[in-house]
């Protein structure tokens, strides 16, 4: 990508990022010496435009949940170039995201971990209202109200802590939270992953609602693939730090043209009799230690001998992106 396509899809997007790098110290040794690096996310790149749902996919340590907390400044980045509302980023500055977390906000997978025990909602609602100075003293306790009612609760759980509430309910304040600042984008890491089917979809809809009347643009990374499907604009595939695949979500189902995809919408579970799917075999290779050439080739079926030499590079096929020498038909 040249200069000036990066200039100009940074400056129409509401988010765009550009061969994101994270890499973790690996220490050993009696001295706790630096003897290697995990590469969990490895140049990565993704634009997400205005009111846009795009999703992240891929196997456990993948890295898509870093990538989420890279985007937001929320863990180290080493290299890459991002821009937020067409502003650029020193991504090694803390100091550069500090304009822009009302626009950005996340959601955590956990419940039970992600709201603070010792605080009552109308507390916890009202720190980001106070830190962002977005309402008055005396407004605080009307505007968590508000929030509490935008998410589907009842006003009178204000003097109550967090522990008085099930998981979907938990899962309701975090979102009221991350609306507190009335963001642009939200990080939705795996939201409902540890809640019951009954109310995953109710959360899930309560998103959708929301991302309607606010304009807001969600990023969704989540194991779910039938959920994937039927809630997301676009769809990028993670295999050990790099996007392997990337299409708009009816494309990505319909036509898969990276091997790994096609493992991963094989073992979507069916009651269809007599599908033999291409099970996935074997375990991902070490983020610290990843093979020559293309990363899956220890797994593909369909390897060749270019595939153990050379890395495959994103390149354009019919609907989307495919890091592959042998894209499927």
């Amino acid at each position: 990508m040249t200069a000036a396509m990066s200039a100009a899809t940074a400056s129409t997007s509401l988010l765009a990022a550009e061969d994101i790098r994270v890499y973790y110290p690996v220490h050993g040794g009696i001295l706790r010496r630096v003897v290697g690096q995990v590469r969990a996310v490895d140049g990565v790149s993704l634009q997400i435009s205005p009111g846009e749902i795009v999703s992240v996919v891929g196997e456990s340590g993948c890295g898509k949940s870093t990538l989420g907390l890279a985007l937001l400044g929320l863990t180290p980045v080493a290299s890459g170039r991002l821009s937020l509302n067409g502003k650029p980023i020193e991504v090694r500055k803390p100091s550069s995201w500090r304009p822009f977390r009302r626009d950005f906000q996340i959601v955590f997978q956990d419940p039970y971990g992600s709201l603070n025990p010792r605080h009552t909602v109308q507390e916890m609602l009202s720190e980001p209202l106070q830190i962002h100075k977005l309402a008055k003293a005396t407004d605080l306790r009307d505007r968590a109200a508000e929030l509490l009612q935008r998410v589907g609760l009842d006003r009178d759980y204000l003097n109550r802590y967090a522990h008085a509430f099930s998981g979907g309910q938990r899962q309701r304040l975090a979102i009221a939270r991350a609306l507190a600042v009335e963001p642009r984008l939200i990080v939705c890491d795996e939201i409902v992953a540890a809640l019951d089917v009954s109310v995953q979809a109710q959360i899930v809809n309560l998103l959708l609602r929301l991302r309607e009347e606010m304009g807001l643009a969600l990023l969704f990374i989540s194991h779910d693939l039938s959920l994937v499907r039927s809630i997301s604009n676009r769809v990028h595939v993670m295999y050990l730090g790099r996007i392997a695949e990337s299409a708009t979500s009816g494309e990505l189902f319909s036509r898969p043209r990276h091997p790994y995809t096609r493992s991963l919408l094989d073992s979507i579970p069916t009651l269809q009799r007599g599908k033999r799917p291409s099970i996935l075999t074997g375990e991902p290779p070490s983020a610290m230690n990843p093979p020559a050439g293309c990363a899956f080739h220890t797994r593909c079926p369909g390897r060749k001998e270019l595939c153990s030499r050379e890395r495959p590079e994103l390149q354009a096929v019919d609907g989307g992106l495919a890091a592959c020498h042998f894209p499927l038909e």
